[in-house]
Parts: structure tokens; sequence; C-alpha cells
């Protein structure tokens, strides 16, 4: 005997206040007794501190527990039997929530994940083993209305306007100029603008675009807050013509990035490095913060 759950929507994308539907399958090659079976939709924020962060915040660490976000339990079958073949049961789940909580939008990070899963559980007789099967499905925050004001950034990378150099470290002399079309992103489009190399004492080696997520997890002794990438994308590779303007283009990943998001327990953010690697191995990095939203 198999059990099998299957969503109207083929890409499994839901907004709160919709409904979620679809119908659970039970396959059998003969006639098949049961004690019940239910179905239980959860919501939740699963927190966890890095290894650096765990002696430091030992009482967080002890008293993290999931946050539920939105909990619901339904029997789609009593006890019985279910003849050979292929049985479909429908179902339906209204994505509300109670008082004032909020679905937060689906996001599979390293130290903050919110996901939304569907689980069926079959219980079968004494002697037979109770089957179960999970499945997730994706939540959107609803877009916002209105426009998004763009909020492009000009900048220029020299010698001078690093931080973070080591003392006694001879730097190259360079200046890299650029700009990026919007700091404040709208998460379906991509992110946009250009750099360009004008001058270099120095070969280089690649240019990089690195995207990171930066997530804080807190409570009453403090907060811990982690960086780490998302993605990387060369953008150049080898020594490239001075003067020539290199396109910047990123299209942000599903599932791990989301709209910028606060909250008393967590918060999670997006920040975007202009990443530029000279044939002596200096590493220059520009940072920008980055604010997502859904329009």
């Amino acid at each position: 005997m198999a059990v099998d759950i299957k969503l109207k929507r083929a890409n499994k994308v839901y907004h709160e206040e919709e409904t979620l539907s679809g119908v659970v399958i039970l396959t059998s090659k003969e006639a098949i007794q049961h004690q019940g079976i239910t179905l239980t939709m959860d919501g939740a924020v699963s927190l966890q501190l890095s290894a650096k962060s765990v002696g430091v915040f030992e009482a967080f660490y002890n008293s993290v527990k999931p946050i539920q976000l939105i909990s619901n339990n339904i029997e789609v079958a009593k006890a019985g039997k279910f003849p050979s073949g292929r049985t479909e049961i429908p179902f339906e789940f209204p994505l509300k929530v109670k008082g004032s909580k909020v679905l937060y939008e689906t996001y599979h990070g390293v130290f903050v994940n919110i996901q939304y899963t569907l689980r069926c559980d079959v219980r079968r007789p004494l002697l037979a083993k109770d089957l179960q099967k999970s499945c997730e499905f994706i939540l959107h925050s609803l877009p916002q209305k209105g426009r998004l004001t763009p909020s492009p950034v000009d900048f220029s990378i020299t010698p001078e306007s690093l931080q973070n150099v080591k003392e006694r470290t001879p730097l190259p002399g360079f200046k890299i100029r650029g700009r990026l079309d919007s700091t404040n992103c709208i998460i379906t489009q991509p992110l946009t603008g250009e750099l360009m190399v004008e001058n270099l004492d120095v070969p280089v080696k690649s240019i990089e675009l690195q995207l990171v997520r930066v997530e804080t997890c807190g409570c009453v002794e403090g907060y811990a807050r982690d960086a780490t990438e998302i993605q990387n994308i060369q953008i150049a590779d080898g020594n490239i013509c001075q003067g020539l303007a290199i396109p910047i283009y990123m299209v942000f990943p599903r599932l791990f990035t989301c709209p910028t998001l606060e909250t008393t327990n967590f918060k999670v953010e997006f920040e975007v490095n202009v990443v530029v690697i000279l044939q002596d191995d200096h590493l220059i990095t520009e940072n920008f913060p980055l604010k997502i939203y859904r329009f």
C-alpha cells in the first residue's frame, strides 16, 4: 500500500486567506483495512544558533522552540476498509490565522527556516505498520500595493575608500566605479547595474557578485547575527579592458530569499558584495545592504 498527497496547484504556491486544496491518493493491490486517516497542516519558524554562539547564549539555545504560525488537523476518513486499486480523497484547508499572527513567506535559510507542510497519517490495524506521507507547500506574502521607489547607488572603490586593511600592507593603485540601479529590490525582478575598472596597476583575476543572507536570532540574553553566502556569480574573468562597462545582473533565487523580514524574535536581511580578485590575490570587497519587497 502507498499513500501520496497531491495539491491542486502544480507550483504549490499559495497566499494567506486562500484555500489549500488537493487529494490524498491511496493505492493498493488488495483491499486494506485502516483505523482512520488524518491530515495535519503545519507552519512554523525554526531558529538555530551557529556553533560560535551556542556557548554565549546557552540559555537561549535551550529555550529555542519553533514559532508556530498555523496548525490545523482534520480527519479525512473514519476507520474502515478501502478497495483494491486507487482511491482519491479530496481535502481543503483555509489558510487563515487566529488573532494577530502573521503567515511569513516560505524561506529556507541556515539559522532561520520558515516552512509549511502537510502530513497524512494512515493508522493501520495492530500488526500492520502505520503509513505517513509529508509534502511542503510554498507560501508567498501578499504583494504590497503601490509602486516601489528605486534607490540607485553610485559607488567608487579606491585604496583610500577601503576599510579593514591590514597596516603596512602595500596596496596597488586602482579605481573601480559602478552603479546599482536600486538597493530597494522586487523579489521577482533581477538586481541590475554596471561596473567599470577605470585604472588598475595589477591585472584582474576575477570579478564576482556575492549574495549574502544576514540572519539574526535573539532573546533577552542578546542577539546572534550570522552572515552566510546564498550564491556567487562571476561577472568577469581574467584581466578585463579598462574603461569597459560590465553589466551587473543577478536573479534572486526562489526559497533562499524572501522579502526582508524583521520581528521581535528574528530578522532576515540581505546584502550584496561586489568582489574584485587581483592576480596577486588581493581581495577588494564593497558591501551594499539590500531591502527586498514583493510587489
